[in-house]
């Protein structure tokens, strides 16, 4: 059962407290956090607006730069040269080179998957797009890339990209959507025959599974997992029940968290908890309308939410089953504490790095770790206060 919007918003009951600063020009805190004294580092630095990470079997991390370069990064913070083979990115306003992810079978077929803003072929138009090559050996490009999705229709703005790339259980790829920010536009992401304000899921080599949502409807597009979406920044696949979750961007008001279900509708812009920039009210001017899910948590304020992820390490075991949520306009990291699809708690931290959290990371090695998005950006490790 899903918690309803007016008992979703929860009072922090505790920011983290910085109790030591080391070094004015990397990162070395300590923070008391509610379930531990944590260090915060950084292992990286200088990286252009980083966007999106994976790590690879050694526990180095691939790592894109929004303005179009894939690198990698060695646990001691070497960044490598740019990967070569990265399709042509639109990098504009809020688009560029954005995630990045491995094939489930990477061992095996070396098989990294991007997302993007792909540019049109009118002048101005773009859209997000997903593309698919292999790492070659020595690791200095991708090869045999191809565009595997390609988001319709391609319009011309420069906002709301979405575009997280998760992997579910069996091998599906899930890619989350924007509906590009204009009000020209947002009204199609409650349309079925545009992929704008959509969660799409789509086989490793782009093709439609079987079992998709609307594959048999007439004037549906078969990628279609869920629609009526605004902005999606942060996408993780729950460890306990394999369910797919999301946040995504309100506007003045309304950050939400939620659990897309195939086929079902997620109310946007008919219904939102925010209001426009400007102050007007969104669609009906209600929260809520029948036939439309509820979120399972959502931020007013809006904490500009962004990179999530489940922590399921036991290096920091008070941690151990929160969802962990960036958030950008705020510049911290939200832990929320679960009941099953219910929000029980939640705990501000870092507010004091003041830095914008773009993306929130497990690391093979049980460590949190944060991309900040900065022109100068950052890799920083949480670990346990007092251990490397």
């Amino acid at each position: 059962m899903r918690m309803g919007r007016t008992a979703a918003l929860m009072t922090a009951t505790t920011l983290a407290a910085c109790l030591s600063v080391t070094d004015a020009s990397a990162v070395d805190k300590v923070f008391k956090t509610e379930k531990a004294m944590v260090s915060v580092k950084t292992v990286a630095s200088g990286l252009s607006h980083p966007w999106g990470l994976a790590f690879l079997p050694d526990g180095r991390m691939l790592v894109t730069e929004k303005d179009g370069r894939l690198r990698i990064v060695a646990p001691d913070g070497t960044v490598s040269g740019p990967v070569k083979g990265v399709p042509k990115v639109d990098d504009r306003g809020q688009g560029g080179l954005l995630d990045v992810a491995l094939d489930p079978d990477f061992a095996q077929n070396r098989f990294v998957y991007l997302s993007f803003s792909e540019p049109g072929t009118e002048d101005g138009t773009n859209s997000t797009a997903v593309a698919r090559g292999a790492l070659n050996v020595d690791e200095t490009a991708l090869t045999d890339v191809r565009v595997i999705f390609s988001q319709k229709p391609k319009v011309e703005s420069r906002m709301h990209y979405g575009s997280r790339l998760v992997f579910d259980r069996q091998g599906h790829l899930y890619v989350t959507l924007g509906e590009r920010s204009l009000e020209q536009f947002r009204t199609q992401a409650q349309d079925l025959d545009s992929h704008l304000g959509k969660v799409v899921r789509i086989n490793r080599d782009g093709s439609v599974p079987a079992d998709n949502p609307f594959v048999n409807r007439s004037g549906a597009l078969p990628e279609i997992w869920s629609y009526g979406h605004r902005n999606i920044q942060g996408a993780a696949l729950n460890p306990q029940t394999g369910a797919l979750w999301i946040n995504e961007h309100g506007p003045r008001g309304g950050d939400e968290v939620n659990v897309p279900e195939a086929g079902k509708n997620y109310g946007w812009p008919v219904v939102s908890y925010g209001v426009n920039y400007n102050g007007t009210p969104i669609g009906t001017g209600k929260s809520s309308a029948p036939g439309m899910e509820e979120p399972v948590y959502q931020w007013t304020p809006v904490i500009g939410s962004s990179g999530m992820t489940f922590y399921t390490a036991d290096t920091l075991p008070g941690w151990k089953g929160s969802l962990f949520n960036g958030g950008l306009a705020t510049k911290e990291v939200v832990r929320l504490e679960l009941d099953g699809n219910k929000v029980k708690h939640e705990e501000r931290m870092f507010r004091d790095l003041g830095k914008r959290i773009r993306q929130v990371s497990q690391g093979p090695d049980g460590a949190l770790y944060l991309l900040t998005d900065e022109n100068r950006g950052e890799i920083l490790r949480v670990t346990p206060a007092g251990k490397s």
